[in-house]
């Protein structure tokens, strides 16, 4: 008899694997709007299913929460019941023999303190606080609330120009962002519980690319009402369109030569062509947008002259300005921010780096454009030096795999020490100090130094992308507040203070993504023409196809394909290909149409005036 056999899975097991495998995408694909106090609940008992049953804490006490939980939501549960269950919590997290005791009593706790309020409405009114109205997730998701299942139907009617019209009623830039937007939409996507998300940013693309230039709507009629807006970027541009469709006449401040701002003076070419972006500012200038180059605030003109010569003024300058590493050296020959390296190529003022070594600090998205635009400027070699691991890094995974196929060497858990000059105060190298990776911190590993030596990356060129902000004094000077370099205002993108005066976009959040700059945008358009005494609509006259009742069976996602790794290295031409109109035909087949089924027939199922 043998002493051992190999085991195969049981039929059992792999259906189970399969259940896991479906619970985890149900997991991911979770709508917001949903009650946590069940949502507690469901996730308590699965953690209970998973007990083997030899401690007490977990065994029973699991159990007792359980109990206790469902005598909230079934109406029969009281305050003492509240103060029970978080008693019970505790001791459980104390006294359980291991982890699957202890995170379920955790998060359960954590459910006590977080979302109190909803437990007390249970209590007290037997109902939830959360929203009956359940949105559609990818536009609940999308911080301009773009209609995206309108669209994609549209695109798979092949009405590639009524698509963008749909996109424009909440975006003005959808070009742009079928290049560049990060897709928060996807992230919640029920199609992910068939198989993958719908390539939502894709299609937005294929709708650009197919439709050619469409021409804005008309604007309503003119009010003779002014408003000032500083700042030319992303969230200045659409808060101008927004306002001349409602019939106001903006005027637009831009410092630098040209319209786009970050998008035009950060964003290489290779991820975002430049022609491709005046498409979207070429209509955006149609509405009757007027521009004033070359004009800086603080300098040239101050926010008290524009309050007295407008209406209205609005704040969306950016963050165009960079942090320091506040290291000795840092202002040596060779060190530069990552938004003047970027900025200077955005002018076409093109170096060349042949046989230069370039080192970038950083691991965000603005650190791989760097490192990406370094190589395609001729750098012999070109790293990336990172205080954390590759999981770690901010970047769009997509963006840090593409830097490695384009021979980017990553040096993960090294962070800044010291910079090392020569007898001209030029660069030569750097030194980095090994971390390794250490306790949790909010979500998130942090680092600590390993105490082994320094080690030391030579370079003739530092790039320094650990950050933006803003220019603040004169904002300050004039009485706007400040903290933390930010712009402080309400929800509402408004002033307590100073009545007329707006701010929105990156200066006010700090340093974001295109497309909650948008979204920001929309909000404080909305606000601006409520404070000058009107009430105007944005909507679009596009009749969405019916949803088709056909099955929807498994598929695979459609990713679009890029150009040779090699190819495009050797140029700023765009990296992506669009898909072909049989894949966006397919892919756009894909989509639920939640906006119909399930969630579209709730109140807040589509939204088509704002």
């Amino acid at each position: 008899m043998s002493r051992l056999e190999i085991v195969s899975p049981s039929r059992a097991r792999i259906v189970m694997e399969e259940l896991y495998k479906n619970l985890e995408r149900r997991i991911e694909a979770s709508p917001p709007g949903l009650c946590p106090v069940d949502m507690s609940r469901a996730f308590l008992e699965l953690a209970h299913a998973q007990t083997c049953g030899k401690c007490v804490p977990c065994r029973i006490g699991l159990g007792q929460l359980e109990k206790l939980i469902e005598n909230v939501l079934d109406g029969k549960g009281s305050m003492a019941s509240l103060k029970l269950m978080e008693k019970t919590a505790l001791s459980i997290m104390e006294s359980a023999d291991c982890a699957i005791g202890y995170e379920a009593a955790n998060m359960v706790y954590k459910g006590i303190i977080g979302y109190r309020d909803d437990y007390i409405e249970h209590i007290a009114h037997g109902r939830c606080t959360c929203s009956y109205n359940q949105p559609v997730p990818c536009v609940n998701l999308c911080p301009a609330q773009v209609d995206i299942p309108g669209y994609i139907a549209l695109i798979k009617e092949g009405r590639y120009a009524d698509s963008v019209r749909l996109i424009r009623k909440d975006n003005p830039f959808p070009t742009t962002c079928g290049f560049i937007c990060e897709h928060p939409c996807e992230a919640r996507c029920r199609r992910n519980m068939v198989d993958d998300s719908i390539n939502i940013r894709g299609l937005k693309r294929v709708a650009a690319d197919f439709a050619g230039e469409v021409d804005p709507p008309k604007c309503a009629p003119s009010t003779g009402k002014k408003i000032a807006i500083l700042g030319g970027g992303p969230g200045g541009l659409s808060a101008a369109y927004f306002l001349q469709l409602m019939g106001h006449q903006t005027t637009v401040y831009e410092m630098l030569p040209e319209l786009g701002g970050m998008l035009r003076y950060g964003i290489p070419n290779y991820r975002l062509p430049k022609d491709r972006l005046d498409e979207d500012i070429r209509a955006i200038l149609k509405t009757g947008v007027k521009i004033k180059h070359g004009l800086k605030i603080g300098e040239d003109i101050s926010i008290n002259d524009l309050r007295n010569a407008y209406d209205a003024v609005l704040i969306t300058i950016g963050a165009s300005t960079d942090k320091k590493l506040g290291l000795e050296h840092e202002d040596a020959v060779g060190v530069v921010s990552a938004v003047e390296f970027l900025r200077d190529v955005g002018k076409n003022i093109i170096k060349d780096l042949t046989g230069k070594n370039v080192c970038v600090i950083g691991g965000g998205n603005v650190s791989m454009d760097a490192v990406r635009t370094a190589k395609r400027m001729g750098a012999k070699k070109v790293s990336i030096a990172y205080r954390r691991r590759v999981a770690d890094m901010t970047a769009l995974p997509t963006e840090v795999e593409a830097a490695v196929a384009e021979g980017i060497e990553l040096r993960t858990l090294m962070a800044p020490s010291s910079i090392d000059v020569d007898e001209n105060n030029h660069i030569k190298g750097i030194y980095v100090k090994p971390q390794m990776i250490s306790a949790i911190k909010d979500g998130r590993a942090s680092v600590k130094a390993t105490g082994e030596e320094d080690v030391y990356i030579p370079c003739d060129i530092l790039v320094v992308a650990i950050g933006q902000n803003i220019e603040t004094k004169h904002f300050e000077d004039a009485g706007i507040p400040v903290s933390n370099g930010k712009i402080i205002t309400d929800s509402t993108g408004a002033f307590k203070d100073m009545p007329g005066v707006f701010a929105g976009g990156d200066c006010a959040s700090g340093p974001a993504t295109v497309i909650k700059a948008i979204g920001a945008a929309k909000v404080v358009a909305a606000n601006i023409d409520e404070y000058l005494g009107y009430h105007h609509q944005i909507s679009v006259d596009v009749e969405i196809p019916e949803a088709s009742l056909e099955d929807k069976s498994p598929c695979g996602r459609v990713e679009l394909t890029e150009r040779e790794a090699c190819e495009r290295v050797l140029d700023f031409e765009g990296v992506e290909n669009c898909m072909t109109e049989k894949e966006a035909k397919q892919e756009a087949g894909r989509c639920l149409r939640c906006d119909h089924f399930g969630f579209g027939i709730f109140k807040g199922g589509r939204e088509s005036i704002w």
